[in-house]
């Protein structure tokens, strides 16, 4: 019986001739995910989910230029000091990818291409909100597969194994290691019932849910991040990216509070708003109905009398021959 989860000895699928990198094949994976559902969360509110397909065929490519962006900033000297190779910013089959760019700059521009295409973008970000923490569960796997962001060492029955060459060079001699793909992976997984969980029992402004997914996940990935051993640029005590998580967490729960404070403009909720394709969509005080400002039966005047048609002449006398 193993005490221990290995590690997969190549990051890389073969198919036949074909070689696939697990990596990639991961975050592919979690991409479809997220579309297949945010598809489905908008078309059930009122949208058009062939739409969801146009503003991924833009969002997608944006959001991975900008994961790799932050990285390659916040990790610069692996690229460009004495002895760094500025080529490997390119190779993002090996790794480095920022989320915080990365949902940054796809949800950027998802909204403008969606702006562009008349959707309603605060109904897109409700769609999206659970869609986003399960396409980053599925991509975590791809950190497995090679052999990187471990935690501490560890002798816990889920330490992770990590061959030698992949172990940071303070912990050599260690061979198991927390693994905080995984606790991050199930954090996700936990938002997105969170995200689900507050559009059910809360009723918050249209809009809302990508917020609620931002904050939770960020507070999550403030202990995952954490735990981590892996080289990053520190400020004080704590990691550039466990920073990053506390002002990131700060704001989103800054935007819940002022955009759902009492007082705000009234709308939509995001829980109405999965219950509205069931809705007949119709308006009771549009044109044409016979309804007046003054009621039923003055508007009905009104109209026939506009119609010149007697009023008394046209409607049925109510008295009969035996006074009923």
């Amino acid at each position: 019986m193993l005490a221990f989860i290995p590690s997969p000895s190549s990051g890389a699928l073969h198919v036949g001739p074909l070689q696939l990198r697990a990596y990639g094949l991961c975050i592919a994976l979690g991409v479809w995910a997220a579309v297949v559902v945010t598809a489905r969360r908008y078309r059930a509110r009122g949208g058009d989910g062939e739409l969801i397909t146009a503003i991924a065929i833009w969002a997608v490519p944006a959001g991975i230029v900008g994961a790799r962006i932050y990285h390659v900033i916040t990790d610069y000297e692996l690229y460009f000091t004495r002895g760094g190779h500025p080529w490997n910013a390119f190779k993002i089959w090996d790794g480095g990818l920022g989320i915080w760019g990365g949902i940054f700059l796809g949800v950027v521009v998802g909204a403008w291409v969606g702006h562009r295409h008349g959707a309603d973008i605060r109904l897109l970000f409700d769609s999206t909100a659970p869609a986003l923490p399960l396409a980053q569960a599925i991509g975590r796997w791809g950190n497995w597969w090679n052999q990187e962001l471990y935690g501490r060492p560890t002798g816990l029955p889920w330490g992770l194994e990590i061959d030698i060459h992949h172990r940071v060079a303070a912990y050599a001699l260690d061979k198991t290691f927390q693994p905080t793909f995984l606790y991050e992976c199930i954090w996700d997984l936990c938002v997105v019932g969170i995200v689900l969980l507050v559009e059910r029992r809360f009723h918050l402004r249209k809009g809302s849910l990508l917020a609620v997914y931002v904050a939770a996940y960020t507070f999550g990935r403030f202990f995952t991040e954490y735990e981590r051993i892996d080289f990053a640029h520190k400020i004080g005590p704590l990691r550039l990216n466990d920073w990053t998580s506390v002002v990131v967490f700060v704001a989103a729960v800054a935007v819940l509070v002022v955009y759902n404070r009492p007082g705000a403009p009234a709308d939509e909720t995001a829980a109405s708003d999965a219950g509205a394709a069931g809705g007949d969509g119709t308006d009771q005080d549009s044109p044409g109905t016979g309804v007046g400002e003054h009621g039923d039966e003055d508007g009905t005047e009104q109209g026939v009398a506009e119609q010149g048609i007697d009023v008394d002449a046209a409607t049925p006398s109510t008295s009969g021959p035996d006074g009923t």
